[in-house]
């Protein structure tokens, strides 16, 4: 007889620990998986897939706008937002039965309940059920900061409830700066809501390149996203029909929703991790090495829930890496080099590889090349919003170092650049590629002219990663 129930428990059904689950189980391990919530985790069910269904809804009002410069007439178009929300509703339920069948295929178990760490090889069940298991991988994500404590800070939202309001919030103030923040700042404006953007700081999206950081602000104002910098939320009061929000320099705004966007925190409270003593790191992680190991030799974490790169495919890519190196006898690790990622605001940022600032504070000498131009599509709509791109390049051995981009399709242009960057692609092999024309992707390859040259930082400072 074994001497565990199973070979594997995973706890947390989202992209990491599905991906963990099914490769593990393919490779002969007995495997359960369990969920105490939906199936697919943060990005299927209450995070990207839902806020890019969001966002191509916001993007109509635009090309319904658009239109009549290229000789449509688009009347009587108006937006609603149940129908929306309830169309999300049947896409996700969708896509986490596909999950769930996956699971069912590859001939895991799964456990739709809560699940916490009892021992080293020992997990327990809300119902009370102990289950032993040779590993434990832990993959429960992450979850929204609420940790501001102000009078009515339990009035705010977070991008949790955002997808589930019963009503369309025509007036709404988002705290934060981040890739959540300004997403859904774009998409409620698209679909006609008055949004205002309170941020502490005096730039947007900590860690991105500057001359996206600065580019971005008037870019979404043109599009009606108002910006309060310098400034925080002291309270929020629940009035008769609204919500009034005190600014800390003692100016009121008035909203329908609050929404709070101020990052995200792993999701470790409450796994009995203190009980077998897993590391936890400064920001409450789960600290592991490079193989998505802990501290203990039998619990694993991959995902959110480590705090490495927070992007779901790195959490897919880490489950599938600890399944092939426990399980199928073929170690190998994750590479966090060159990730590439968008920003799903209007306009769209997609950035890849090092920012000019991070690579000046390494010591390196460069070369930068960027356009700013008018994208062919806006000289017939008559919008005013342009595209901008950057290429950096290291003068030592003509390698690209970073490509960040503004504008329509920015996100599908950066996956590309990002093949080329892996491969250790030059400006030289950018510049000998063919152009497709016309096209915006074309300016990654006809750029010659070098829009500066700069030398390294006398210090190194440049800022954190992206912040979330």
């Amino acid at each position: 007889m074994d001497q565990f129930d199973v070979d594997l428990f995973v706890i947390g059904g989202g992209s990491g620990g599905v991906r963990a689950a099914r490769i593990a189980a393919g490779h002969g391990a007995k495997v359960r998986i369990a969920e105490e919530y939906r199936m697919g985790g943060t990005c299927v069910i209450r995070g990207c897939v839902p806020k890019k269904l969001f966002v191509y809804a916001a993007r109509f009002a635009h090309e319904f706008e658009d239109a009549a410069g290229f000789g449509w007439s688009v009347e009587g178009a108006r937006f609603d937002w149940a129908t929306l929300v309830a169309n999300k509703d049947k896409e996700i339920t969708r896509l986490e039965g596909a999950y769930s069948a996956n699971l069912d295929r590859s001939g895991v178990e799964i456990v739709r309940q809560r699940a916490t760490v009892e021992g080293p090889h020992a997990v327990r069940l809300a119902d009370g059920t102990e289950v032993t298991a040779r590993f434990i991988l832990i993959a429960t994500g992450g979850r929204p900061n609420r940790g501001l404590d102000f009078p009515g800070c339990e009035l705010g939202i977070t991008s949790n409830e955002i997808f589930h309001l019963e009503r369309f919030p025509e007036r709404i103030v988002i705290q934060g700066a981040g890739y959540i923040a300004l997403e859904f700042a774009s998409l409620l404006a698209g679909l006609g809501a008055k949004v205002t953007v309170v941020h502490r700081g005096d730039k947007l999206l900590r860690g991105f390149d500057e001359d996206i950081r600065d580019r971005i602000v008037d870019e979404m104002a043109q599009n009606g996203v108002e910006f309060e910098f310098g400034v925080t939320i002291e309270s929020i009061h629940a009035e008769a029909s609204e919500k009034r929000v005190r600014l800390n320099d003692g100016r009121d705004l008035f909203a329908d929703e609050v929404m709070l966007a101020i990052g995200r925190v792993p999701n470790t409270i409450g796994l009995g991790l203190d009980t077998v003593g897993v590391h936890l790191d400064e920001a409450g992680a789960i600290a592991v090495d490079g193989l998505s190991r802990t501290n203990i030799p039998s619990i694993y974490a991959v995902g959110d829930v480590t705090n490495r790169a927070n992007l779901t495919p790195v959490a897919i890519r880490e489950g599938h890496a600890f399944a092939d190196t426990v399980f199928g006898k073929h170690p190998w690790h994750v590479t966090y080099d060159n990730i590439p990622t968008a920003v799903f605001a209007e306009p769209e940022i997609g950035t890849v590889g090092l920012s000019e600032q991070e690579a000046r504070a390494q010591g390196r000498r460069l070369d930068i090349y960027q356009t700013d131009f008018r994208p062919l599509k806006a000289t017939l709509s008559g919008r005013t919003s342009r595209v901008f791109m950057k290429i950096v390049v290291d003068q030592a051995d003509d390698r690209v170092l970073g490509v960040h981009l503004i504008g329509e399709g920015s996100g599908e242009m950066v996956q590309m650049a990002a093949i080329a960057m892996n491969v250790g692609a030059t400006k030289t092999d950018f510049d000998r590629t063919m152009a497709l024309h016309p096209s915006s992707a074309e300016e990654l390859v006809t750029l010659r002219a070098k829009h500066a040259t700069s030398d390294p930082l006398p210090e190194a400072s440049a800022e954190a990663t992206p912040a979330l």
